[in-house]
């Protein structure tokens, strides 16, 4: 185990930062697998308010942080038939539903030279952790279909969340 890691490791002994290309997404309550090729838009954003008394000696206001917002997370996978994940698609998204399933999902960076991942909601592998609190389908895009390629037909599906929780 020590030589797979020290071959991540420049002459200097440090080590390198991990690659966005292995990562495992989970949701909670949905049991089975899909499995993702891209993730994007994991973001939060502090608004700034700017206040200034009548009375204060600077002509320049005081920032003070206002509310946090995040975007929407898109997740992009090649079709799967795994029926867990689609039927949670399929009740966010329906036009006759009850309440929107929320769930929480966890998105974690996998560390290839030897981390494991780890149930929610942290990992002590060590790997880079988002996890998504609230979350439910807000948008589902259908693979393009074009019978003249062999690509593979990735669908997408955007998320809507709550939090952003950044455990580790």
């Amino acid at each position: 185990m020590a030589d797979a890691i020290a071959t991540y490791q420049n002459s200097k002994g440090l080590s390198y930062p991990l690659t966005k290309m292995n990562f495992l997404v989970t949701v909670s309550s949905v049991s089975g697998t899909a499995a993702f090729s891209e993730v994007t838009g994991i973001e939060a954003t502090v608004d700034v308010i700017e206040f200034r008394q009548g009375n204060a000696h600077s002509m320049a206001p005081v920032k003070i942080p206002g509310l946090v917002k995040h975007g929407n997370v898109t997740l992009k996978m090649g079709y799967t038939l795994d029926s867990a994940f689609k039927t949670w698609i399929q009740e966010c998204v329906s036009e006759v539903r009850g309440a929107i399933p929320r769930n929480e999902v966890q998105i974690e960076l996998i560390d290839i030279t030897g981390g494991t991942p780890q149930q929610m909601p942290t990992s002590p592998s060590g790997n880079r952790v988002w996890i998504l609190t609230n979350a439910w389908v807000t948008k589902y895009s259908a693979p393009d279909l074009d019978a003249k390629t062999s690509d593979v037909a990735i669908e997408s599906v955007e998320l809507a969340y709550e939090e952003l929780v950044i455990p580790n």
